[in-house]
């Protein structure tokens, strides 16, 4: 049952960005569209999994001095290979999204998991863990994407199904921040009922 809450709670309980609002830099500047946001979220996934599980393996072996350096070493490690895997299969997802998949070793959400509960817990805890936050990561971001793609363009995975534009704004930063409050807002609303 543990393991179950490990996963689950990435969805809502603690989702990175609706709840903790953490990670809002590659939020806002990469859900203009469902497929960025589905991408990032996909990529920040896989190094949540592959960074909590080999700091979980470490984390006895790891010095407290030099933690911290040795977990962005970790997760550098997970984000380069999600960035040569891009650019290998994925040109064209890899050029939109540009520095924001670098950016991933800074991302508060991926070191704050590292910290906060891979180093303290099992393997297999921390492999449910990375998997719940990142899929949590990954369903906000393409609920965002989605929508602002289907208002500010008539479209939904590049598929055009409304002629003619859509309200500009909602693909412009604006509309970022105007989605995201707003999904918030309704997070809120939800935990209260």
């Amino acid at each position: 049952m543990n393991q179950l809450q490990n996963f689950t709670k990435g969805f809502f309980k603690e989702n990175p960005i609706l709840v903790l609002v953490l990670g809002t830099c590659p939020t806002l500047a990469t859900t203009s569209s469902a497929l960025n946001g589905m991408g990032m979220g996909v990529a920040t996934t896989f190094v949540l999994i592959g960074s909590n599980v080999v700091i979980s393996l470490l984390s006895k072996v790891i010095p407290d001095k030099v933690r911290i350096p040795a977990f962005i070493v970790i997760i550098a490690s997970f984000v380069t290979i999600v960035d040569l895997v891009m650019q290998a299969y994925v040109p064209t997802l890899y050029e939109t999204l540009g520095i924001f998949i670098p950016l991933i070793v800074v991302n508060c959400i991926v070191l704050g998991r590292a910290e906060a509960f891979a180093s303290k817990n099992t393997v297999l805890s921390s492999f449910f863990d990375g998997l719940g936050m990142g899929l949590g990561f990954t369903m906000a971001l393409g609920i965002m994407g989605s929508f602002r793609e289907i208002v500010g363009s008539g479209s939904i995975f590049g598929h055009k199904f409304i002629s003619g534009d859509g309200i500009l704004v909602f693909i412009l930063a604006p509309g970022a921040f105007w989605v995201l409050g707003y999904l918030i807002a309704l997070i809120n609303k939800l935990k209260k009922a």
